[in-house]
């Protein structure tokens, strides 16, 4: 299989699409120039500091609020000003619970009390480290001590429920307990409690992170039978941050919301264990066996319950005000400060955090430190670079959106764009962004080598959409540029993109280190050096990528986006929605057909052999033409700025004002996007394309207004999100209309 996936890769290799000419933003002669100095930033390069600076930052416990975290983000700012940065730490004031109760015990049909701790284990040397780390736990969780039956839920999303409800089964007044994967896991506290359930337990099942997938750690890289999955909880879709001050940064002084009337904490208590802890409980649980989909690997019958397993879960947190230290570091622009490129990567961990987040963040000290050599042997970025390590991410992007909301007004006017990283390992780039930026992702990634197989990274992220067949597949073949993902949430381009409307970028690579150290103490310096990255490779590839995106955007005449690739984007995303409504339709015509018929379903329980199907009120045909039409300006303008660019870029024409006041109209470009009312129930999101969604968490919802209201059957807000959203897009056409003006065409 390995040697036909080789195959595959070579083969598409060789077909690859004849690349565009040319550098997006520069003229040809500036092109030439940018190249030689991509060249030199290469060269700087050192995998062994990324190796060295891992191994330190790693050794010690540094979640946010510890000394450690601040230790960390001290080390990082003293190598920053070493470097020639303009330095400071950012410190903001956040809500942050830690546990001081955590109890969970089987009381029925037998006994047992879960360990809920990872032991120490030979040949990770940090996992005996207890002094300053913090135990399994689930931040944001509220407090609480409830005895319930218990639930097996499956992954506990909205789906799950359906099913349960099929089942004739009520979590109302139970305990469920769910297995990590399917969304994020703020999401299944959140839906069970809308479901009346009292309690939460969320388990790794090894099917999906565990002796299934392979060997387990520390002879393999996956999740052993202690390892626990920590995490935060908070219901970030309604806002990220500080629960108590949203909106507005959390400083000293800031005036913040009594604990109670905090919106994204949970409102039933929720923790995470083992699959050693939770084998037993799932033994305890009866009547009907899950349905297929919902079997783990776990030695055991899978059965939904209620009952007769019954179960204590008591928890109770310190609720305190901690700081987070942002590091930010600044190298000023020679002929634009006042037009921000930020790079960023959070520091905090899950106590050593050497995969997550550290990986990224050592490629992004790199990039700097290469950056910062550069300017000491004489080059000056045109606009300000400024690089970020945040603090708190872990627990809710805090470090980062506590900045971004602080420095709100500064940076609408000053930021030209947001590029992130997080975690990173080796095998596929991959890249979430804005799709203006889609062009320069491709252009970027054809210019970077595979560590391991000596193609471009573009090249084989073409060979690995190939490899997996479909659609995509056939669309790769011939494609110009690859397809960027679209941006949800999960890391700290949130409050960049979706808050304030500045364009943002994600990027890392991934697929070949699948392991089970995520959120445990087992994320340490030992796993990743053996699992995660040896050699340090892809961290150096990472900094190539990300480092061309930040110095062509710091170098460039014009800012380096492309419309037409959102353009074509917003086309599809309105395909879907419009699609989504047909979908929906027939589904639940055949379905009212069937109540009609006196049709039923068989369920899993022989004792209750069919339960009735629920009849659905039907799907309206919705007025979308609206949003096609707006979606088919966007489209017009693109094209027409587009061509105009690169006209001007070869004439080289513009003088430096119209180059200002040009690169003043894009960077402005994508805050368009954002509608000030945000969407509905939840004002804090204000872009009108891209959105986590609000029972994804983490997963993207695209023309999120529209899009949820149809899911959720609101038909006449759908009707009115269509309305705002083409509104948006209409003004956000004309913004490219003003762009393509500048230029002195028409």
């Amino acid at each position: 299989m390995r040697r036909l996936l080789v195959l595959i890769l070579i083969a598409a290799a060789s077909l690859a699409a004849t690349p565009p000419s040319g550098m997006l933003g520069f003229s040809p002669a500036r092109a030439e120039s940018q190249r030689d100095l991509e060249e030199q930033f290469d060269a700087l390069l050192n995998r062994e500091n990324l190796d060295q600076w891992l191994k330190e930052l790693s050794a010690q416990p540094h979640h946010a609020g510890s000394p450690g975290s601040k230790a960390v983000a001290e080390s990082i700012a003293q190598k920053f000003r070493s470097w020639g940065f303009d330095t400071e730490i950012d410190t903001y004031h956040v809500l942050l619970p830690t546990p001081r109760t955590r109890k969970l015990e089987l009381i029925a049909p037998t006994r047992y009390e879960a360990k809920l701790e990872e032991p120490a284990l030979e040949g990770d040397a940090t996992s005996s480290i207890r002094e300053g780390s913090l135990p399994p736990y689930h931040a944001y969780s509220i407090d609480g001590d409830v005895t319930g039956e218990l639930v097996y839920v499956n992954y506990g999303i909205p789906g799950d429920y359906e099913t349960l409800e099929s089942l004739g089964i009520s979590v109302a007044g139970k305990i469920v307990i769910a297995r990590y994967g399917g969304s994020w896991r703020g999401i299944k506290p959140k839906v069970a409690a809308e479901h009346g359930a009292i309690g939460c337990i969320i388990y790794s099942d090894p099917r999906d992170d565990g002796y299934f997938q392979g060997d387990v750690y520390p002879e393999g890289a996956f999740k052993n039978e202690w390892g626990v999955q920590r995490g935060s909880v908070m219901d970030m879709p309604l806002h990220p941050g500080d629960p108590l001050t949203p909106g507005v940064g959390s400083t000293r002084d800031a005036k913040r919301l009594p604990i109670e009337e905090a919106k994204t904490l949970t409102r039933i208590p929720v923790l995470p264990i083992s699959y050693g802890d939770a084998l037993p409980l799932l033994r305890a649980i009866g009547g009907p066996v899950a349905p297929l989909a919902w079997r783990g690997a776990l030695p055991i019958t899978y059965h939904v319950g209620p009952g007769p397993a019954r179960v204590r879960l008591a928890l109770e947190f310190n609720w305190n005000t901690v700081p987070a230290h942002n590091v930010i570091a600044r190298l000023r622009g020679a002929e634009r400060p006042d037009e921000w490129v930020i790079r960023g990567n959070h520091h905090d961990g899950w106590n050593f955090g050497a995969n997550d987040p550290l990986s990224g963040m050592v490629a992004l000290m790199e990039e700097a430190r290469a950056v910062g050599q550069l300017a000491r042997n004489g080059w000056k970025p045109k606009r300000t670079m400024v690089y970020a390590g945040w603090d708190a991410e872990e627990q809710g992007l805090l470090g980062s959106t506590e900045w971004a909301e602080h420095h709100a007004s500064e940076l609408k006017r000053k930021a030209v764009i947001y590029i992130n990283t997080d975690s990173n390992g080796r095998g596929f780039l991959y890249a979430g962004a804005s799709h203006s930026l889609e062009r320069l992702i491709n252009e970027a990634a054809r210019e970077v080598t595979d560590p391991q197989r000596k193609m471009s990274v573009w090249q084989r992220m073409r060979a690995g959409i190939i490899a997996g067949g479909g659609e995509d597949a056939a669309a790769a073949r011939d494609a110009v540029d690859l397809p960027v993902s679209a941006l949800g949430s999960g890391s700290d381009y949130t409050p960049f993109l979706q808050h304030l409307g500045i364009a943002s970028v994600h990027v890392g690579f991934g697929g070949e280190n699948a392991g089970g150290s995520y959120h445990s103490i087992y994320d340490s310096y030992d796993h990743y050096s053996r699992f995660g990255d040896p050699g340090f490779h892809y961290g150096i590839a990472l900094a190539r990528v990300a480092g061309r995106l930040a110095l062509r955007f710091a170098e460039a005449d014009i800012l380096p986006f492309r419309f037409t690739n959102f353009a074509t984007t917003v086309e599809e995303y309105v395909g879907e929605v419009e699609k989504l409504t047909d979908t929906m339709r027939k589904e639940t015509e055949e379905r009212n057909w069937k109540i009609r018929e006196g049709i039923f379903e068989a369920a899993a329980d022989p004792t209750k052999p069919f339960i009735a199907l629920v009849p659905k009120d039907p799907v309206p045909h919705l007025e979308l033409a609206v949003l096609r039409n707006a979606a088919g300006r966007v489209k017009e303008s693109a094209a027409r700025y587009d061509a105009a660019a690169q006209k001007s870029l070869a004439e080289g024409t513009l003088t430096s004002s119209q180059r200002g006041r040009l690169n003043q109209l894009l960077a402005g470009a994508e805050r368009m996007l954002t509608n000030e009312a945000g969407l509905p129930g939840r004002p804090w999101f204000k872009h009108q394309v891209y959105a986590p969604g609000f029972y994804t968490g983490y997963g993207v919802k695209t023309l999120p207004g529209v899009r949820e209201a149809i899911e959720q059957r609101e038909w006449s807000q759908a009707e009115e999100q269509a309305k705002v959203i083409a509104a948006v897009l209409d003004r956000f056409a004309s913004h490219l209309d003003q762009a393509t003006a500048a230029l002195g065409s028409n």
